[in-house]
């Protein structure tokens, strides 16, 4: 099975890539540019994710990062006929209306194969340096469901032309909105949430069509399979077919042939356990060469074992 087909109509392919969008990381925007263009070029890959930061996640405060939507945008042009997505957007960076509008940009872009991932923020020092309110978990989650629904109601056939929707909300109201020009998929980007408790699974069965493993947990297989199967009864209960929806899985492949064959196992036992795409990480500061190799040593043989 060839690892390009990304061009299924509803999700992507098999395997992925993502470099760290942070200078601290060793990246800027000439070797993440030059990366992407290279990715556009290799056919182990289906698609290019990013991550969404303010500032270097690795640290407590500070450190540079590229803006997601934008950085995305700016790329989408390296990689055709590949799929985009982030995992994941925090909500609290931006009003719900402003995500499905640049949501909306991007799925023109790349021709219908942009994923909007979201969740519903964390890292305290970002938030703190940049004036952002980090409610506390109840009211941000609560702030999170709400932000998904009015996602979902942009991306709805009803705003599509006038009279368009309207939603009675505490903090996302909307009034006759419109998202115009619509997206090209009927139903708006495939949402992937990355919920991992009881609220945040019950958010995804409602509205997404995947689920990314949390970044902080890459290469834990056994994580990965005991929330697999916990989202698909929930899948099943609520009536929703469990073989439609994406499992993504996350490992990094450092930067030795050691490292490389570790990750090509590890990717092996992820597909054994049900992952339906695969992103393999890879050091910023081993771009853009290293990017072949990993497709060389990692994607291309997981992509041979899938058959």
């Amino acid at each position: 099975m060839a690892a390009s087909s990304g061009r299924d109509a509803r999700r992507p392919g098999l395997l992925g890539f993502r470099i760290a969008a942070t200078a601290a990381a060793g990246v800027d925007w000439r070797r993440l540019d030059e990366t992407w263009a290279l990715a556009g070029e290799l056919d182990a890959f289906a698609a290019g994710w990013l991550s969404d930061h303010l500032s270097d996640a690795a640290q407590e405060r500070g450190g540079p990062a590229l803006e997601a939507l934008t950085t995305a945008a700016a790329l989408a042009h390296r990689v055709p006929g590949k799929w985009i997505g982030i995992a994941v957007l925090a909500n609290t960076f931006r009003h719900p209306a402003v995500v499905a509008k640049a949501a909306t940009v991007l799925d023109q872009a790349t021709g219908g194969r942009f994923i909007l991932g979201m969740g519903a923020g964390w890292h305290a020092g970002e938030h703190e340096a940049f004036g952002i309110p980090l409610p506390p978990m109840a009211e941000r989650f609560d702030r999170f469901e709400r932000a998904v629904r009015t996602i979902a109601a942009l991306f709805s056939d009803a705003a599509r032309a006038a009279p368009g929707v309207t939603l009675d909300d505490p903090y996302y109201p909307l009034r006759d909105a419109t998202n115009e020009p619509s997206p090209l998929r009927p139903g708006g980007p495939p949402i992937w949430l990355g919920g991992q408790r009881r609220r945040g699974i019950a958010l995804a069965v409602q509205y997404a069509d995947g689920w990314p493993m949390p970044g902080n947990r890459p290469g834990d297989v056994a994580y990965f399979a005991e929330k697999r199967d916990e989202i698909r009864r929930a899948l099943a209960a609520a009536g929703r077919d469990p073989d439609a929806f994406t499992f993504a899985a996350q490992l990094s492949c450092g930067t030795t042939t050691a490292e490389r064959r570790a990750a090509r196992e590890t990717g092996a036992a992820f597909l054994r356990a049900g992952a339906g795409h695969v992103i393999l990480g890879l050091p910023a500061s081993d771009a853009p060469a290293g990017l072949a190799d990993v497709a060389r040593e990692v994607a291309e043989p997981l992509a041979a074992t899938a058959g």
